[in-house]
């Protein structure tokens, strides 16, 4: 399909003009117009664009991209690195940060909740984009964080006492332990997001809501995916996503 018909399809799936964001959702850098092989991943690493460029994509997909609010403007050392090989290689680089958080169905926070088992009741936070929900059954915080740690591949950094009931869940993936502050007021048992800051712990102690960071990545990996294998079945494409290690 054609590079513009791509970008203007995902635009408004993901509804894109809708979010204030930190960085540019879109095509980030232009290469061939005709695109049949696409490459999904969770950030635009230089190891990821290698990749890539060794199974043949004409596009890569991510949810971490470049031209980041505050980012250095000049093209220098690994952000060079990066650019170049899309440039020689005429590969198109497209990244959609919040859009994809927030999509009702292939968003990060949609899918995580599929593969914990959680069920959504509502949302909140700037922009909407911290969802809440629910467990089908209370179980213990222990059991809940052994439960993540099978589902994503990677043992949870858990806040809280062991054995207390969790049922109500909010959750939002990625860096967002800032929405913990807003999510403590409200009728949870507990929060699930990828990163930790040092106030949580004190907050999860003081407000009993407990606080489980499953990591930035290991969170983030799902929505990216769910985007690439929706565009396949869509269009036809030829879709590959390539789920690179990340401990954080």
């Amino acid at each position: 399909m054609q590079r513009q018909e791509l970008e203007n399809y995902i635009g408004q799936l993901l509804a894109v003009a809708r979010f204030k964001d930190y960085a540019p959702n879109g095509l980030q850098i232009e290469g061939k117009d005709q695109i049949h092989k696409i490459v999904t991943g969770v950030t635009a690493s230089l190891a990821l664009i290698e990749a890539a460029i060794e199974h043949g994509a004409d596009a890569i997909l991510v949810h971490h991209g470049y031209f980041w609010k505050g980012e250095e403007q000049v093209i220098t050392r690994t952000k060079k690195q990066r650019i170049s090989k899309l440039l020689l290689n005429d590969i198109n680089l497209f990244g959609y940060h919040l859009p994809l958080d927030a999509h009702d169905t292939l968003g990060n926070n949609a899918q995580l909740a599929q593969k914990l088992g959680l069920i959504p009741t509502g949302r909140f936070g700037e922009q909407e984009l911290a969802w809440r929900g629910e467990l089908p059954v209370p179980m213990s915080l222990d059991t809940f964080s052994q439960h993540i740690a099978l589902q994503l591949n990677r043992t949870p950094l858990t806040i809280g006492e062991a054995s207390k009931p969790v049922q109500r869940i909010a959750w939002c993936t990625g860096g967002a332990q800032s929405y913990f502050r807003e999510a403590s007021t409200l009728d949870i048992d507990c929060f699930i997001t990828g990163e930790a800051s040092e106030f949580v712990t004190h907050l999860a102690r003081e407000s009993e809501v407990a606080y489980i960071a499953a990591g930035h990545h290991a969170t983030e990996r799902y929505g990216i995916k769910a985007l690439g294998q929706h565009l396949a079945e869509e269009f036809g494409l030829e879709h590959l996503h390539l789920d690179l290690d990340n401990p954080v």
